[in-house]
């Protein structure tokens, strides 16, 4: 599939962009050369691989679950203006 230049005109005119005749040219050349390319992929022959979720086939590297800090809840809670079950009141912002 390739574009003419009447169409390239046509698309422009349809996304309210106004394009200059050698702007249409270079987009026609642009817009045919990503359609050669898709044509090229489209006759590639995938009819035994298998979808993938990614490129790559790789496990990503996961660090040890293991307690970093100390547990500072009561001096944060100790602070703060109310706090009824170890949660924060705040005001009511929403009625």
């Amino acid at each position: 599939m390739s574009l003419t230049l009447e169409q390239v005109q046509r698309i422009a005119h349809l996304a309210r962009i106004e394009v200059s005749e050698s702007e249409a040219l270079a987009t026609q050349g642009h817009l045919n050369g990503i359609f050669q390319l898709i044509e090229q992929m489209q006759a590639v022959d995938t009819s035994g691989v298998e979808p993938m979720a990614h490129a790559q086939d790789l496990s990503q590297r996961l660090r040890d679950d293991v307690v970093s800090e100390t547990d500072r809840r009561a001096a944060y809670q100790a602070v703060a203006p109310e706090v009824e079950a170890g949660l924060y009141l705040v005001p009511k912002v929403i009625e």
